[in-house]
């Protein structure tokens, strides 16, 4: 790398974090002023709110703003060369536009790096914080801190597959003490029952990580041959926990990447519907990353033609461009969970889409 590209590549992560910390201290005003009555409620000391709250949004925020910060931070300054005739003075110099685009490039790697390995490990750490902080105090609305939002479900039917030939089904289950009035569990193979059991109740026991069943009756049957077994209690280690027996809308928020990867193949194993929601978050993690890189590009391409408007011109570009790529961010997502639209072309359409504009964009621009 030579002076050039350190001079530009100093500019371009100076004004992102500067862009950044300006971001986020607008973000938590203005989430602090929307939820100032669910503060006051919970009656928690500011510095617990901040350590039970915004430890977490903070990472939430910038994971999801990090490509508009990266967009306005290479337009930013690229205007102000741009204004101040630097650009000019570089292409003049003899430095090929496509090479003068080389520190561009990498500081778009950089920080879609830190971007891809951030949301893959560490922002769903923070989310668990954050997750956990609303669904006491914001969505229920309660105030004792020690209180699960889900204490009070009592579920009446649950039923699904938990393996490839393996049926489970509880009812009147009830979150708080983790209880069921009554539980079944069926083996299948081929399109018969082998195997059948049922129990007047279930208890999840915390210590063994297992199932307790009072009253249970087994039926073992091999062809026309059928053995039944009685039991007053038994214990039952199945791939079933408690948690997995709510819908916690912030779940998949909270999982790492490799996390997230083994629940879907785990439950595509179970046959549940609805993952799309799942598969979309996968692969939008990549496509995020790499619209940063993409939108680097953009940004200094529309920024480093001198224009009589100055930066003005260039930001309100910038803003179209950066509305027009959420908007169609969102329809995709919404035409992939509510639709059949596949996930993978869902999180990767709109950088398709704005790749063909910044190959467009660079054709026309003049070098």
């Amino acid at each position: 790398m030579k002076k050039l590209d350190w001079y530009i590549l100093k500019k371009f992560l100076v004004a992102f974090f500067f862009c950044m910390i300006l971001f986020t201290i607008v973000a938590v005003a203005v989430d602090s002023s929307e939820k100032t009555d669910n503060f006051v409620q919970s009656g928690l000391s500011t510095y617990q709110i901040i350590k039970q709250y915004y430890i977490g949004f903070v990472p939430h925020i910038w994971a999801l703003l990090f490509p508009l910060f990266v967009f306005i931070s290479v337009i930013f300054f690229t205007s102000r060369m741009a204004y101040r005739s630097e650009i000019i003075a570089i292409l003049a110099s003899g430095t090929n536009y496509t090479r003068m685009l080389r520190p561009y490039l990498i500081g778009g790697v950089f920080l879609a790096a830190i971007l891809w390995i951030g949301t893959a490990y560490f922002v769903p750490k923070a989310n668990i914080i954050r997750s956990s902080f609303e669904a006491v105090y914001i969505d229920k609305g309660g105030n004792d801190p020690s209180k699960n939002a889900f204490d009070n479900i009592c579920i009446t039917c649950y039923y699904r597959r938990i393996d490839s030939n393996t049926y489970v089904g509880l009812k009147y289950y009830q979150e708080s003490s983790k209880t069921a009035s009554q539980f079944f569990m069926e083996k299948i193979k081929g399109d018969k029952v082998i195997y059948n059991l049922r129990a007047n109740g279930a208890r999840w026991d915390t210590a063994t990580k297992k199932w307790i069943l009072t009253n249970v009756v087994e039926r073992k049957i091999n062809g026309l041959e059928e053995t039944i077994s009685s039991h007053d209690t038994l214990n039952l280690n199945i791939s079933l926990k408690p948690e997995e027996l709510h819908q916690d809308k912030y779940l998949k928020d909270k999982f790492t990447t490799p996390e997230l990867a083994a629940y879907i193949k785990r439950e595509k194993l179970r046959g549940t519907e609805g993952l799309s929601t799942y598969e979309v978050e996968r692969y939008r993690r990549t496509a995020t990353s790499f619209s940063v890189l993409l939108l680097t590009l953009i940004g200094a391409l529309i920024a480093s033609r001198k224009t009589r408007g100055g930066s003005g011109v260039h930001l309100a570009i910038g803003i179209i461009i950066a509305a027009a790529f959420i908007l169609s961010d969102r329809f995709s997502t919404v035409f992939a969970t509510k639709g059949d639209f596949p996930p993978i072309i869902a999180a990767w359409l709109p950088n398709l889409v704005f790749l063909s504009i910044a190959f467009w964009i660079y054709k026309k621009v003049p070098k």
